[in-house]
């Protein structure tokens, strides 16, 4: 008698979402099934690796993870287009580090002088991800909204204190809000309801669910971003069934263990292939968790994860 895989009868299906205008665009979503799941369900679109961007050249990066942009990492925009141009980069995310009150402190206006600049350079979606300071990322986000209008870039994070401002602000200008929780269910679902409730429709909304890098913070983030996705496939949770985006790279290379020398750590192997491999593992984790779009920074990184995806796609 032939071996028949067992199967779960789901119920309910990951929304569908578009970022970016006009030919400028990403679609990710429309799954029902869990990932790569497909002898159940369908995935009419591939989870999308982002690569990461900084507003500013960064002054604490390994070595390994300047290399392959120190030609470009003192120009944001130009950085940018490397990504696109040169290793293929379906989505930018910039990261607006030099916005952070406790060191650079940039003005609004000067970092959405700079967010138009990138928009302009590069052929895909633009996602701007804040420093987590609820009153300077929403002066910053409100007035990135407004120079880039009717771009649908991707406003984050927008945590529950600036959802409102930010919600509006993305509500008039036209752009896609990433709603950011502190790794729990009930809060994700909570904040969706919010948005919903001051308009913003879930066809211009993405979950962020708290990305960890290694140790206890993958362990949470995982389990949580796993449950959002059960929820909203097995038990109909409309507000869980929104498309989740994941901040890995940030995370992977600021821990301490991306950056050891050698001596200190003889078997954790070379400092460079260590953090790249552990940039890998952690998009795989996030990836069979649900992610829908995963920001990460190496391009080995990138190419390893990417391999990942398109075998699962292609063995089911």
């Amino acid at each position: 008698m032939a071996f028949e895989i067992p199967k779960i009868n789901y119920t309910g299906k990951v929304k569908e979402i578009t970022i970016g205008a006009d030919n400028k665009t990403a679609t990710v979503g429309g799954r029902d099934c869990y990932p790569f799941h497909l002898f159940e369900g369908s995935m009419p679109h591939k989870p999308i690796i982002a690569m990461e961007i900084w507003d500013m050249e960064p002054d604490s990066w390994p070595e390994a993870a300047i290399e392959p942009f120190k030609d470009v990492i003192s120009d944001p925009p130009t950085w940018a287009k490397k990504c696109v141009d040169e290793y293929g980069a379906k989505i930018i995310v910039v990261q607006l580090k030099s916005t952070d009150p406790n060191d650079k402190d940039r003005p609004a206006d000067e970092e959405a002088e700079l967010a138009k600049k990138i928009v302009d350079a590069v052929s895909v979606p633009v996602v701007f991800w804040g420093t987590a300071v609820n009153e300077k990322d929403e002066q910053v986000l409100k007035k990135i909204a407004e120079v880039c209008e009717g771009e649908n870039v991707s406003l984050s994070p927008v945590e529950e204190p600036i959802h409102k401002g930010v919600g509006a602000s993305a509500l008039g200008y036209k752009h896609t809000v990433v709603a950011s929780t502190p790794i729990d269910v009930n809060l994700a679902k909570q904040l969706n309801i919010l948005l919903g409730n001051l308009g913003v429709p879930d066809s211009q909304l993405l979950n962020d669910p708290t990305t960890g890098g290694l140790g206890y913070g993958i362990e949470y983030a995982y389990s949580v971003s796993e449950r959002i996705c059960q929820a909203g496939l097995t038990q109909e949770d409309e507000k869980l069934q929104i498309p989740m985006i994941n901040n890995l790279g940030n995370e992977i290379w600021k821990c301490k263990e991306a950056a050891q020398p050698e001596e200190e750590v003889p078997t954790m192997g070379e400092p460079g292939r260590r953090a790249i491999l552990m940039e890998a593992v952690g998009a795989v984790c996030y990836l069979l968790a649900g992610s829908d779009i995963l920001i990460m920074r190496h391009p080995e990184s990138i190419k390893l994860a990417q391999e990942m995806i398109d075998d699962f796609m292609a063995e089911n």
